[in-house]
């Protein structure tokens, strides 16, 4: 490929992730998330856009509050604990209702819904939501990396005589182990912030930490979001 395909290639790749909505959603919390560092909680500048840009992000996310409700009534993969269904559908009902409630908050914020002191609670009530999600996204993700260590340690003793990473199912499993992972870490740094968010300990969790925290978090969420690149064609 000439250097102008491989260009055009990218570019092709970019526009289909900018396409997306949660992208571009991820990529404003990230600016949020950044300002907030930058402020630590103090007025100016950072602080005008951290508020500007957490209200920006509330369009993207109006009748998002729908895939998670379909995730709720959708059936689960066969095989998996009943411990691992409650929390995955505890965890689709509370981003749900999160998601609704943060449309009400829009509502208020943007002067159409008039009662701010109700604003103000619905929007507590719905950080409290994001942090049960967070909670249950954790745990899920705890159990199914252990179900994969599992199946993989039993995968490993059938292939204990040949290469392990020429097989296509380990090679698969160990792929979702470490997608799984990233997973957990993002979940872990999603729960610090909603109890930043929340001020549920506000000599430890600042306004600071809640900034480098949610644009880490928010940073995996980009990176969660990139299309595959296009297979490279053999040649001739």
């Amino acid at each position: 490929m000439s250097s102008l395909d491989v260009a055009r290639a990218e570019l092709a790749l970019a526009v289909l992730y900018l396409n997306k909505a949660e992208a571009r959603d991820k990529i404003c919390r990230a600016i949020q998330y950044g300002s907030k560092f930058l402020s630590n909680g103090e007025p100016g500048t950072a602080q005008n856009v951290d508020k500007s840009t957490s209200l920006a992000r509330k369009v993207f996310r109006l009748f998002k509050f729908i895939n998670d409700l379909h995730g709720l009534i959708s059936p689960t993969a066969p095989g998996t604990p009943l411990p691992l269904i409650l929390l995955g559908k505890s965890k689709n009902a509370l981003l749900s209702t999160f998601l609704f409630l943060d449309q009400i908050v829009w509502l208020g914020r943007t002067g159409i819904y008039k009662n701010k002191e109700r604003t103000e609670l619905i929007g507590r009530i719905s950080l409290f939501c994001w942090l049960g999600s967070s909670i249950c996204t954790t745990l899920v993700e705890i159990g199914e990396i252990g179900r994969l260590s599992a199946s993989m340690k039993k995968l490993e003793k059938e292939l204990k005589n040949t290469d392990k990473n020429k097989n296509e199912q380990y090679r698969s499993k160990l792929k979702k182990s470490n997608e799984r992972s990233l997973a957990l870490v993002k979940a872990g740094m999603d729960l610090v912030v909603a109890v930043g968010l929340l001020q549920l300990a506000p000599k430890k969790i600042t306004p600071r930490v809640t900034g480098a925290f949610g644009f880490v978090s928010s940073l995996i969420s980009c990176y969660q979001l990139l299309p595959s690149p296009p297979p490279k064609a053999k040649a001739p």
